[in-house]
């Protein structure tokens, strides 16, 4: 056999080069991934550990690891979540609830760790220790995104596509909210100088509607809220009341800079700064510009209240001050003095009021529509539309 020339030899390295190349980056790269996977464990603990540090105990049922060779998916099924003193309720009553959710599967992509890609799998359902179930959320998708794990959080992002919320009544699912979609983000901004970082949260629903609570939300809506918080402490994980609880003792503030809702023929908007007090109740003022008030004050419900004779409790609700004997005292003399007046008068009640919160507002003008500038206060909790309380919100700690 003929050997091959010299310069024929020194010629061939150079194609075994490049394969061998490509092998061992293959090799440094799995090695990388399986390092890095055998890490997740350690990771999620240590993550699990603090949420517990805020009431917040996470299980999995069962937990893989997969998605070699460019990403992580961490796939947790029969997830469940106890919530400990997450409201005020709980902070008095010590009762843990728990959410029980089908699967949980997080995605992370190898290159860039600290940003966190999730989706989660319905039903989940909703207890207190020790009782059955007494809410039911479902969805048709829902997705979220956390950056900066695992140190300090710098945004995090909650979609829902068609989520449905149901109260447990004997056994029976009974509608509670709906909306055909849902989004919330949040992150850090920069406060002035030498002062703490801010937490801006913005919460877009399309479509929604939520019963038992309020006329004025059981139809459907379309809102967008823009919320800074300020005056926290620090972004350490922590029950919320005790985190409002420091907002407070800080002099916080919780600004609405931007609120826009709209509901058939109504649109408001909003702007303004609540802050809290002593004992967790929302108080502050937010200045409202209201397109089709005309159709919001039906909704109040005043004529019904008055057809049915005004009761104290009733009357502190939509118009403190006011006693209940001399507005029933009045009508029934209308009604004596020339029958059924005083029916006119209850049935067009609304028509007094809207007439009463015109006056106090003052002439505007919301998106090329006639409208009216009207003062929402929050006083001590109670919610004030010009006289009227509209509403009672529970405090925050």
């Amino acid at each position: 056999m003929t050997d091959l020339p010299l310069t024929t030899r020194r010629r061939l390295w150079p194609l075994f080069l490049m394969p061998t190349l490509l092998l061992i980056a293959a090799i440094g790269w799995s090695l990388f991934w399986f390092i890095s996977a055998s890490q997740v464990d350690r990771i999620v603990d240590n993550w699990r550990a603090r949420e517990a540090a805020a009431g917040r105990v996470y299980d999995c049922g069962d937990r893989s690891v997969a998605g070699f060779p460019f990403r992580l998916e961490v796939r947790c099924t029969d997830a469940s979540v106890a919530l400990t003193s997450q409201t005020a309720e709980q902070v008095a009553s010590r009762t843990p609830v728990t959410v029980k959710l089908g699967e949980i599967l997080v995605v992370s992509q190898i290159y860039d760790p600290r940003l966190l890609i999730a989706e989660f799998k319905g039903p989940a359902s909703f207890a207190d220790r020790g009782q059955p179930t007494s809410m039911v959320l479902n969805w048709a998708a829902a997705r979220s995104s956390v950056a900066g794990l695992p140190g300090p959080l710098q945004r995090i992002a909650l979609t829902f596509d068609a989520p449905a919320l149901d109260r447990v009544d004997g056994g029976a699912q009974v509608p509670l909210a709906r909306a055909r979609h849902v989004e919330m983000h949040a992150r850090q901004v920069e406060g002035p100088a030498g002062a703490a970082p801010r937490i801006e949260t913005d919460f877009q629903f399309e479509g929604a509607s939520v019963q038992d609570v309020h006329p004025l939300l059981a139809e459907l809506f379309d809102a967008n809220l823009r919320v800074v918080l300020s005056g926290l402490k620090d972004f350490r994980p922590k029950p919320w009341p005790e985190r409002f609880r420091e907002l407070q003792a800080a002099g916080g503030r919780i600004e609405i800079t931007q609120a826009r809702i709209q509901q058939g023929e109504m649109i408001a908007t909003a702007i303004g700064a609540l802050g809290l007090t002593p004992t967790g109740n929302v108080d502050g003022e937010l200045q409202m510009v209201v397109a089709g008030l005309d159709k919001v004050v039906p909704k109040l419900g005043i004529d019904k209240v008055l057809e049915q004779g005004v009761s104290q409790s009733t009357l502190d609700r939509l118009a403190p001050g006011m006693r209940a004997n001399d507005v029933n005292n009045v009508l029934g003399a209308l009604d004596r003095a020339i029958p059924g007046l005083g029916r006119v008068v209850r049935q067009n009640a609304n028509v007094g009021v809207a007439a009463g919160i015109n006056a106090l507002g003052q002439e505007a003008t919301l998106e090329g529509r006639p409208a009216r500038a009207v003062p929402l206060r929050f006083v001590d909790g109670a919610v004030m539309l010009g006289p009227i309380k509209v509403a009672q919100m529970k405090p925050l700690f």
